[in-house]
Order: C-alpha cells, then sequence, then structure tokens
C-alpha cells in the first residue's frame, strides 16, 4: 500500500507541459518576429505589435488583419541512466495560432483598436507505451486561447503607449499510469481533466527617438489559471477504488510575467535589426498544489516544490527588403531554462536553448500578402529528480513551420 500512498504525490508532476520554449512558455506569436527570432519589441512592422508592443501599435499606418499557424513537431527522447533504456515520445503535431485586427479612425488617427487571439501556452506531450516513468506521465494535453482587446495612443511623433485586458481561457488534460495491477496484469490509470481561466494584462510603451532607432519596453502580467472544478478519474481494480474514489480537484498554475525591454535599428533604407531581451517571472512556479474533493489514506491534497527561478532570454533578428514586396528574414535566440537541477519532469524536459530561425515576407497585392517562418531548437540535459528519483537524459528536436496571411485596408 505504500507505493499506492506516492501516487498524490506523483500526480502533481503532470501538470506541467513540454512546449518548445523556456519552461512551458510558448513564443510564438508573429510569422514576422519569429522569423526574427521572436525580437519584435521596438520593431513595428505588422498589427502583431498588439502582442509584442501595444504601445507601439499606434504607429502602424493604416488597418489591418492577419491570422497565422505554427504547427509544433516535436521529437524526444529519455535514456533511463540505470537501465540504459531509451523510450520515446509519440506527441501528435501541435497548432499554435495567432490572429490579430488592428483599427482606427483614419490612417493618420493617433488612437488605435485592436483585438488579438493568440495560443500563448499549448501542446501535447505522450510517452510510448510502457515507457520507464510511466507512474510519472504517460500523456498531458493543453489547450489555451488569450483574447486581449487593446488600445494604443500615440502622444507625439516619437512617443506611444498602450494597455490591452487578457482573458486566458484554457483546458487541461493529464494521465498516467498507477503502480498496481489488476487479475490480467493491466496497470491502474489515473486521469485529471478540467478547465481554467485567469486574467491579466499587457502594457507597453514605445520610443523613437531618432528616424533609425526606436525602443520599446512592455510589461505582461502573470496570469493564475485555476482549476476550480476538474475530474478525477481513477482506473484500478475494485478491490481498491475506495482508496481512489472518482470525484471533483482544485488547482492553479501561474503563468509568468515577461518584462521586455526591446531595440531596433534600421542599418540601410533596406537592412533592419533588432534585439528583445526578456526576463521571465518564473520564480512564481514555486509549488504546485492539488486540492481534492474526496480525500482518502491513499489520496491526500498535495503540495510540491517546483522551485523555478526567474531567467532571461535574448532574442536578436534580421530583415532584408530584397525588392518593395519581398523580404528575408533570419534570427536567433537563446534562453537560460528556469528548472534547476533536482527538478526535471517529463513534462517539462527543459534546458538552456539556442533558437534558430528564418522567414519570408511576399506582398502579392498592395493590400493583401503572406509571411512564413522556420524554427528549430534543441535542447538534451542530464538530471535526477528529487522527488521521483527518475535519473537519466533528456532529449528533444523541435521543428516549428509557420504560415500567415495579412489584409490591409
Amino acid at each position: 500500500m505504500k507505493h499506492l500512498q506516492k501516487l498524490t504525490a506523483a500526480l502533481i508532476f503532470c501538470l506541467p507541459f513540454a512546449t518548445s520554449a523556456q519552461g512551458y512558455q510558448v513564443n510564438l506569436q508573429g510569422q514576422v518576429q519569429q522569423g526574427m527570432g521572436g525580437a519584435g519589441t521596438a520593431y513595428m512592422q505588422d498589427a502583431a505589435a498588439l502582442f509584442y508592443n501595444p504601445g507601439g501599435a499606434s504607429f502602424l499606418k493604416g488597418n489591418e488583419i492577419s491570422i497565422g499557424v505554427s504547427p509544433t513537431i516535436p521529437n524526444g527522447q529519455f535514456l533511463d541512466k540505470n537501465t540504459g533504456q531509451t523510450s520515446r515520445t509519440k506527441s501528435p503535431v501541435s497548432f499554435p495560432f495567432a490572429a490579430y485586427a488592428l483599427f482606427g479612425a483614419k490612417d493618420t488617427s493617433k488612437l488605435k483598436f485592436g483585438l488579438a487571439v493568440y495560443t500563448p501556452f499549448g501542446s501535447t506531450v505522450e510517452w510510448e507505451n510502457g515507457w520507464i516513468g510511466r507512474f510519472a506521465l504517460t500523456r498531458l494535453q493543453l489547450q489555451s486561447i488569450f483574447f486581449q482587446p487593446t488600445v494604443s495612443y500615440r502622444l507625439t511623433s516619437k512617443l506611444g503607449i498602450g494597455a490591452g485586458f487578457v482573458y486566458a481561457n484554457g483546458k487541461v488534460n493529464l494521465q498516467k499510469d498507477i503502480p498496481v495491477v489488476d487479475a490480467n496484469g493491466n496497470y491502474g490509470h489515473a486521469e485529471l481533466d478540467g478547465k481554467a481561466n485567469g486574467y491579466g494584462f499587457n502594457a507597453g510603451i514605445y520610443y523613437k527617438p531618432m528616424e533609425k532607432f526606436s525602443v520599446g519596453l512592455t510589461y505582461r502580467s502573470q496570469v493564475n489559471m485555476k482549476i476550480k472544478e476538474g475530474d478525477a478519474t481513477f482506473t484500478v481494480p475494485s478491490s481498491l477504488s475506495s482508496n481512489f474514489p472518482n470525484g471533483k480537484f482544485k488547482a492553479e498554475l501561474p503563468l509568468p510575467s515577461v518584462l521586455t525591454l526591446g531595440l531596433a535599428y534600421d542599418v540601410t533604407s533596406k537592412l533592419a535589426l533588432a534585439l528583445d531581451i526578456n526576463y521571465v517571472g518564473w520564480k512564481a512556479y514555486d509549488t504546485l498544489s492539488f486540492d481534492y474533493e474526496t480525500n482518502t489514506a491513499s489520496l491526500t491534497d498535495t503540495k510540491s516544490a517546483r522551485m523555478y527561478k526567474n531567467t532571461l532570454a535574448f532574442r536578436l533578428g534580421g530583415q532584408y527588403k530584397i525588392t518593395e514586396a519581398f523580404a528575408l528574414r533570419l534570427g536567433v535566440a537563446y534562453g537560460i531554462t528556469p528548472v534547476q537541477n533536482g527538478y526535471m519532469t517529463p513534462e517539462t524536459p527543459d534546458a538552456n536553448r539556442i533558437n534558430y530561425t528564418i522567414g519570408l515576407g511576399y506582398t502579392i497585392k498592395k493590400r493583401f500578402g503572406v509571411n512564413a517562418s522556420f524554427l528549430f531548437t534543441t535542447l538534451k540535459r542530464e538530471d535526477t529528480n528529487l522527488e521521483t528519483n527518475m535519473s537519466g537524459t533528456y532529449q528533444t528536436n523541435v521543428c516549428i513551420p509557420g504560415i500567415s496571411l495579412f489584409y490591409k485596408f
């Protein structure tokens, strides 16, 4: 029965999720910016400014609608240190998207309104059947959508401010095996499923002191995603069903704040460079708690230390206009992992990483065009989890092609 009592503690490893950026953050908003390494806080190109810097959106001319998708293709594996066994993921392709609408009464309006809808967190990690970490996780799926109505105002010809309210809506489903077997030798199974929501804001300042140089400063607040009535379902032998009763649970996951300083410089009329430096408040994710509606001796409320630390990310990109209609973009980003030694889990096999990006933009007609991007990153890290004693090396490769369409009017 001792191993059953460990189940509730093991469940706490199941809420975070593997993604293509630091921790469980995903930076896939805007194909133009993705092609430039994710830099865009001081470089106002399109309506994705609603996400990157609401203060700069009022400097864009005209109105614009755009929508894009970035299929995320992960490939991960785990090499167990004790047995030498290698396990692989069979995660499906995820489809993070972003849509933006920016409006003003006139092309030269100082006041702009906008709506941004995007998916900053969302992916699925699924390990192959029978993998060595099945009691920590077998499958985890996250879906989240942020809705951000925004106002941007150009105070002077050089200075703009803006802010947006964020409503976040999401859903989490996680599954794992339980170390008990039925008469046929099948392991028990646990599934936690719930809807979550939270609130926050996005604010920014844009300053262009000279023709070729601009600077931006933005702050995206922390959003606490709360699951108030999740469903906990346990599949165990009937003799153990009273130990793991199906029922409701509560949980909360902080999505960290992000403070960003951006710089941009037009080297020539065709070449521009942009740099973003992110300071991510991952320290908010220090503990993860589960509160079950019905407790038993085996199923108790749990709290587990995560001990994430605040981190930095650096994003550098460039754009070269080959013609007035055709642009080439390149970028690179370096992110420092918030996961400290001893806290690696199958949901967030995170490590310091370098993202390599490339992008293209083509204006098909005066008002209509397409942007495409491609991101590749790889990470590898060995660790021993202090709570589960899982010890080994995680390796993940992620490819993310993306495409968006825009219409200006």
